[in-house]
């Protein structure tokens, strides 16, 4: 009897070999392009464009380190807000959720996840950073003023509004992974904990969080790699001042907003050169953030359990 072809079966596997190799070209030939375009810059500046707080494109002398203390400041700040929202929410879907809830707040997390970015920045500029001017920001002056961090004028647009702003855009995705992650988790792990005597609270806590800590951490880490990306909202919030301050009330500016801003503005090579640097600062920050966290989460989500099916 004829064997059945399998010209098919190649066609097919070399087909989708060529789909995910075109992934891996792709981003290579988006950073060779930006290495490509900052080299003069490279040339000029060397490492110290890292760490000078200059940005003058008169005379035409730049340095990334405004952009990146903004860029990890705000990035910060949105992670310690959003991480246990998101966490705290992914617990509750996963373990103390009635079924008749679970899908419709299912459903409005990643409602939220497909809004886009700049209906955020709009709502962040009309809504949100008047009343942070008017009661939050004042009421964090008063009784925390003795710290730097809430010391200064208060314009509204800032390095908190910019966080904050950045927290409610993760918050989906962190909320989303995390669930999956703690769904993941096998039954046995519950069903050993609850034989034991644990309550309710203790078995969320040590079966299904402790087992799954790696897994959340991933989590973060994709939440960061969003957070340290964003652009228009944060562009739209965060003042837009090239500058390093100690207060969280004062403007600021991140990487991909000052792309976002001057591109269109650079008159001159090394200007145009510089602001390619600073997208292959953070290019390389994001591959590397997010290739941590498909790693942390490879290794902790395991085949999905009669849970993870519900």
């Amino acid at each position: 009897m004829t064997p059945p072809s399998r010209v098919g079966d190649r066609i097919f596997k070399w087909l989708t070999f060529a789909m995910a190799i075109s992934v891996v070209v792709l981003i290579l030939l988006v950073g060779f392009k930006l290495y490509q375009g900052s080299r003069p810059a490279i040339q000029k500046f060397g490492p110290h464009f890292l760490v000078n707080s200059t940005w003058d494109p008169v005379s035409e002398e730049f340095g990334a380190l405004p952009f990146i203390f903004g860029t990890i400041v705000s990035s910060l700040i949105g992670l310690v807000i959003a991480v246990p929202l998101g966490i705290a929410t992914a617990a509750y879907l996963t373990e103390l959720a009635p079924l008749r809830l679970r899908q419709p707040i299912t459903t409005v997390v990643e409602m939220l996840a497909a809004v886009p970015s700049v209906i955020f920045g709009l709502w962040g500029i009309f809504v949100m950073i008047p009343w942070l001017r008017a009661h939050p920001f004042p009421w964090l002056q008063r009784h925390f003023g003795f710290l730097p961090l809430f010391q200064g004028p208060i314009y509204g647009v800032s390095m908190l509004a910019a966080g904050i702003i950045i927290a409610v855009m993760i918050l989906p995705i962190i909320t989303s992974v995390s669930r999956e992650i703690l769904r993941s988790v096998p039954d046995l792990q519950r069903e050993a904990a609850y034989a034991l005597g644990a309550t309710r609270w203790e078995v969320t806590r040590i079966a299904v969080l402790s087992y799954a800590k790696r897994g959340l951490f991933g989590a973060v880490i994709l939440g960061l790699g969003r957070a340290l990306g964003e652009t228009m909202a944060v562009t739209m919030v965060i003042g837009n001042r090239p500058e390093i301050a100690a207060s969280l009330f004062a403007p600021g500016y991140s990487l991909a907003s000052v792309i976002a801003n001057e591109f269109t503005e650079a008159t001159t090579d090394m200007y145009l050169s510089a602001l390619f640097e600073i997208g292959l600062v953070l290019l390389g920050v994001t591959i590397i953030t997010n290739i941590l966290a498909q790693l942390l989460i490879a290794t902790t989500v395991g085949p999905k359990t009669s849970r993870a099916a519900q």
